[in-house]
């Protein structure tokens, strides 16, 4: 656990001198962007990679927590009362009612198994996203919320400056990523991977898989709903798009891309979509065509995820070289 702290404030020292030393608002740019679409790939795989469950509709929490953070920002009452400490109390509000409203689904949800699971998951967020069209007078329709989200500075930050956008939102992101890593290194990260090998074994053993599971998928929305907040922070906004169908999947591709059993791989997938999309954009406007042609290349060719890849050649490498020590001493 010391080690994984030491590694986590090292590498969030690295981001935070590499996007606040930068003169080009670039950089802060693309790493905002990469803490929102990390989470909300981080927080999917806690339901995938661990624990066996196949989420289609996960993009809708993400969407949640960014109209919740939003709107309580927009509420005059909310900004004119607390001042400054409207920012960390929406957040804190936002995350409660991410996981109230996760909750509500996943004990629905995680009562089925394997494509219905995944399905009514999909249902659910289309649900989300009728409502967010439809409900025009609060969340602005189509056009998403309108007006800009209000961010009154606090202990010394102001998050209309840019520098202090992007360090709040490192910090932000950073607790997150150690939050995931304690919750996947415990007793019960392990449980989930049992549930995810041998579900009847699991409950052979006494464990309650569906609680187990539905902590988890709280847990998952919750962190997913973090990424919503730093990206309605950063644009200050929050639209339709970010709860359609669309944004899961593109949430699946970066676990694919990035790797579903190494615990940093979906943010590896989330940097290498954002600048697959970023590049291609410049040379062509066929973005799905090419970006769709990468992932086959990645299934078949790789037949894993890129970091999952390098891992399997790193291992088997070490088990040649301790095969030829053994050899040697015989």
């Amino acid at each position: 656990m010391k080690r994984d702290i030491v590694i986590a404030v090292v590498a969030l020292a690295a981001i935070l001198a590499l996007g606040l030393l930068s003169e080009s608002p670039w950089p802060r740019d693309f790493l905002t962007s990469i803490f929102a679409y990390g989470l909300l790939a981080m927080s999917l795989n806690l339901l995938i990679g661990f624990t066996g469950l196949v989420s289609f509709g996960h993009a809708a929490y993400f969407a949640f927590g960014g109209y919740a953070f939003g709107l309580l920002l927009q509420w005059p009452a909310f900004t004119a009362t607390l001042g400054g400490g409207s920012v960390p109390l929406a957040m804190l509000l936002a995350l409660v009612a991410t996981a109230l409203y996760s909750a509500v689904i996943g004990a629905i949800c995680v009562r089925l198994n394997e494509i219905y699971f995944a399905f009514l998951t999909l249902a659910f967020q289309m649900f989300l996203y009728s409502v967010i069209l439809s409900w025009v007078d609060l969340t602005g329709g189509d056009q998403g919320l309108m007006g800009g989200i209000p961010r009154p500075a606090f202990l010394g930050l102001d998050l209309s400056d840019g520098h202090d956008r992007f360090a709040f939102c490192a910090v932000f992101f950073g607790l997150c990523i150690l939050l995931l890593r304690v919750i996947t290194q415990s007793h019960f990260g392990y449980t989930l991977r049992m549930i995810r090998d041998n579900q009847q074994r699991a409950e052979f053993l006494g464990i309650n898989v569906f609680r187990v599971k539905l902590i988890c998928f709280v847990i998952a929305g919750t962190i997913a709903g973090g990424g919503g907040i730093i990206l309605a922070l950063f644009t200050s906004g929050a639209y339709p798009e970010w709860a359609f169908w669309a944004q899961s999947g593109e949430a699946i591709f970066m676990i694919m891309l990035g790797g579903m059993t190494a615990f940093l791989g979906p943010i590896l997938g989330a940097i290498l979509l954002r600048v697959l999309n970023d590049v291609v954009q410049m040379y062509t406007s066929h973005i799905e065509l090419v970006i769709g042609l990468v992932i086959l290349f990645v299934v078949l060719g790789l037949r894993r995820g890129v970091l999952d890849f390098l891992m399997d050649k790193r291992l088997a490498r070490l088990e040649r070289q301790a095969e030829n020590a053994r050899e040697r001493e015989a």
